[in-house]
């Protein structure tokens, strides 16, 4: 039973100093998912995917001020304090499960509309407005070059008025013009796949990082239970039994 005790408060402190990391990371997390997402806004139509980073960090801002409840409340095996502790994480536990089930779902809709948003900012292309600053910086930063494939740059008035392609889909922009008659200067792969699997990939590690503190609130409210219960044996006068 003191083993079980000293275990579960030894949880509870990790937890409780856990809390500044924990916030300090999700916050890192939500404003990363913004950030990427913001990058790429005018391609991406359906601003709620950024709803799972809303969750994060307002998660991540009460965290901060969740560590010290829960470290005072250990030290003290205050029932009222563990108890407003269990209540805290298991809301945060919700809102974390929450936060991945939005994130599983919005990992769909991604894909949904993307390639007609796409061809709609490829084709006001100018070389100078807001969306040609977008394709330009989405073709560099991805290496890629059209939405498909360089072939997409066809049916824009972009090409119909050069007969080039952008120089940001050149591989060396020195040495390359944008003439689609020597395609190896081109980047072989179009921008739609590209960006996709960024955007997977941003999602897939905020998901992994939620799931990893879920897993630690959930060790938490178990450990709150041991120290309670122990809490309430002693003031009722009851000991407890040893083999």
């Amino acid at each position: 039973m003191d083993c079980g005790i000293c275990t579960s408060k030894t949880i509870l402190f990790f937890l409780s100093l856990v809390f500044w990391g924990a916030g300090a990371a999700l916050a890192y997390v939500g404003a990363y998912m913004i950030n990427s997402y913001g990058n790429f806004e005018s391609f991406i139509q359906n601003k709620q995917t950024l709803v799972p980073a809303a969750i994060i960090i307002g998660i991540s801002m009460l965290m901060f001020i969740f560590g010290l409840v829960g470290c005072c409340a250990t030290l003290k095996e205050s029932k009222f304090g563990l108890g407003c502790f269990f209540l805290i994480i298991m809301v945060i536990f919700a809102a974390e499960v929450t936060a991945l089930v939005f994130t599983f779902i919005y990992q769909g809709k991604i894909n949904q509309d993307l390639e007609r948003s796409m061809n709609e900012v490829f084709e006001k292309y100018d070389g100078h407005n807001t969306e040609s600053q977008a394709v330009d910086l989405l073709q560099r930063e991805l290496k890629c070059c059209g939405v498909s494939d360089y072939r997409s740059w066809f049916n824009t008035t972009w090409f119909k008025n050069n007969s080039t392609v952008p120089q940001t889909c050149c591989k060396n922009q020195t040495n390359c013009e944008g003439h689609t008659q020597l395609p190896a200067l081109l980047y072989p792969e179009g921008c739609k796949k590209k960006l996709q699997t960024f955007l997977q990939d941003v999602l897939t590690y905020a998901m992994l990082v939620v799931l990893g503190f879920a897993i630690i609130k959930f060790f938490g409210m178990l450990s709150i239970c041991v120290v309670t219960c122990r809490s309430s044996s002693r003031r009722s006068g009851y000991q407890p039994l040893y083999a």
